[in-house]
């Protein structure tokens, strides 16, 4: 029978969470996390307080492993263009605070049958930055009980407190939207992603909003959802355009899905722009390599990966920031996909 990963919270005892903790304490979790790992920069009446209460919890204070000047993170078999982005913005923040970085794959550590969860506990790093739906509520805490500071990056679902950084999903779906309702676009279908995804269901929002502003009822016929795939984004595409009325421009979920749409359009004989406008999100660089280009909705991936960053390092030396969600504007790139319907 395997492991679950609850017991992990407690490989230095602990009846209690740190977050708990904390709060019998009256001081933050970094605070806590802080006097567990016999770091630095807290007063000596607070580090009593806050060690009589981890003794009296059950906890033992760290006495070897300290963790490294060191960020981790963490993707789950994410598009390389967007990961290396979102790696050049932890570089250039980690850098400027002589700290060192690396990544880890829970993919493909899934695959080999390895608890990622360990790899990290095992390496301590002074701060972790998800960008991996297989981050749930109890890694969290058994990252944050360790000491190990969390941050999550344009998260899938509610990690409640955690620190995260994402994008105005909601305006970017809006402003494509718009740009295919001001070609006069009408008839207008939808690829969106995973239903439960918190990224998915703002966009759909978003292009939602743009109807209704516009006065253009939404045929919901037109509304596909999927994985974020290139695969996906063509056998969803096949459907809408097999209707008896297909639509004339199609908003994706994702470019990859976008690129789908590409190779569904090229199955049925239709023309892009001529024939199907095709709007993606993310701005990947093979959106700029289609034929034609692909307009799209560009996510700022470097910045978002900065501002994750920051947010790890500050909670890596005990502060607690002012604000535990920033989301990082985006912006419409208009290219060749889009045109007038004919």
């Amino acid at each position: 029978m395997s492991e679950s990963p609850r017991p992990h919270r407690r490989r230095r005892g602990g009846d209690l969470p740190v977050t708990a903790i904390a709060e019998l304490a009256g001081v933050s979790a970094p605070t806590v996390s802080k006097v567990l790992n016999g770091r630095a920069g807290i007063s000596e009446e607070t580090r009593r307080r806050v060690e009589a209460l981890l003794r009296d919890h059950g906890y033992r204070k760290s006495t070897s492993g300290q963790s490294t000047r060191h960020l981790e993170v963490v993707f789950h078999g994410m598009l390389s263009s967007i990961a290396m982005e979102i790696m050049r913005g932890v570089e250039e923040v980690a850098a400027a605070h002589d700290m060192t970085f690396g990544y880890l794959d829970v993919h493909r550590r899934g695959k080999a049958g390895r608890l990622w969860v360990d790899t990290l506990l095992i390496r301590r790093p002074a701060g972790v930055i998800a960008v991996t739906s297989a981050i749930t509520p109890e890694h969290r805490e058994t990252l944050v009980s360790n000491g190990i500071p969390l941050v999550a990056l344009d998260p899938t679902s509610d990690l409640h407190s955690t620190p995260s950084v994402g994008s105005t999903n909601w305006s970017g779906a809006l402003n494509a939207t718009r740009h295919l309702l001001d070609l006069g676009h009408r008839r207008i279908g939808v690829l969106s992603g995973p239903v439960k995804d918190l990224a998915s269901r703002a966009r759909l929002d978003g292009f939602r909003a743009a109807m209704d502003a516009a006065g253009a009822p939404f045929d919901k016929q037109l509304l596909r959802s999927g994985l974020f795939t290139f695969e996906q984004g063509r056998d969803l595409a096949l459907k809408l355009l097999r209707l008896p009325e297909p639509p004339t421009a199609i908003v994706c979920g994702d470019d990859l899905q976008a690129l789908g749409v590409y190779e569904a359009a090229r199955q049925v004989g239709l023309l892009i722009p001529e024939q199907l406008s095709v709007v993606g999100f993310d701005d990947v660089e093979q959106a700029a390599w289609c034929a034609p280009p692909l307009t799209t909705v560009r996510q700022p991936f470097a910045e978002m990966g900065a501002a994750a960053a920051r947010f790890a390092v500050a909670l890596a030396t005990g502060e607690m920031p002012k604000r535990t969600r920033v989301e990082l504007a985006t912006t419409l790139v208009v290219r060749g996909s889009t045109a007038p319907p004919a």
